[in-house]
This record gives structure tokens, C-alpha cells and sequence, in this order.
């Protein structure tokens, strides 16, 4: 195997600060919606309201996972780094490639979520489906 150089796990920066970003975002988007709906919550006591709540409930903690290992993939793709550094060839691919399994756990989490997303979604569209012709 090739010797990795000090630039390799440095490719990976820009795309987990990108995931962090996009991470955020959602969290970001899905508390808001959870106070929408606790407030909405108040008074309609719903069972759709309730489901919502249920699959976002389950969101946030995927989104907090994630974002977890994505950051637990930034500090190891840096230990790989500081390895490269001082010649520590020896753990250099293990540690270099714990952080991309780090990543792609992060980006399984993700899918998982989306799909959590699209559920939700479905749960409003099945709500209010018998009023509309699709």
C-alpha cells in the first residue's frame, strides 16, 4: 500500500464541514417545526400532530448521531494527520481509514433520516388526502 500524504485526509475537511452544515440545517429546521407543533398541539390535541412529533422526536436523535460522527470523522481524519506528521506510518492507514467508516455511518444516519422526513410528510398528505382529488 501507498504512504498516505498529509494532504490525503485533508481532502476530507471541506466535505464534512459541508455535512456538519447541511446537519445543522436540518436540526435547525426540524426544531423549529417541533415548537410549530407543540404550540399547535395546545389546541387541537391531534393524533397527526402526535405522529409528527413521534417521527421528529426520532429525527433529532439521528441528526445528533450524525452530526457526532461526522465530527468524530474531522478529528480523526486530523489524528490521521498529525500520524502522517511524525512518520507514524505503522497506524497511519487504520486511524485514516476509522475516519472514513466514521463517514459513512454519519451518511447512513442520513439516509435513515431522510427517510424519516418523507414519512412525515406522508402522515400530513394522508391527512388531508380525503379532501383533495389526487
Amino acid at each position: 500500500m501507498d504512504d498516505l500524504a498529509l494532504n490525503t485526509p485533508a481532502l476530507l475537511f471541506p466535505t464534512i464541514s459541508l455535512l456538519l452544515l447541511a446537519y445543522t440545517n436540518r436540526y435547525i429546521a426540524i426544531s423549529n417545526r417541533i415548537r410549530s407543533l407543540h404550540s399547535q398541539y395546545q389546541t387541537e390535541k391531534s393524533t397527526v400532530i402526535i405522529a409528527q412529533i413521534g417521527i421528529l422526536k426520532k429525527r433529532i436523535f439521528l441528526i445528533r448521531n450524525m452530526q457526532l460522527l461526522g465530527i468524530a470523522t474531522m478529528f480523526i481524519a486530523a489524528f490521521s494527520m498529525f500520524l502522517i506528521y511524525y512518520k507514524l506510518d505503522e497506524w497511519v492507514h487504520a486511524v485514516f481509514g476509522l475516519s472514513l467508516i466514521s463517514m459513512l455511518l454519519s451518511l447512513a444516519l442520513c439516509s435513515v433520516e431522510v427517510y424519516l422526513s418523507n414519512k412525515a410528510l406522508l402522515i400530513q398528505i394522508k391527512d388531508v388526502e380525503h379532501l383533495i382529488d389526487l
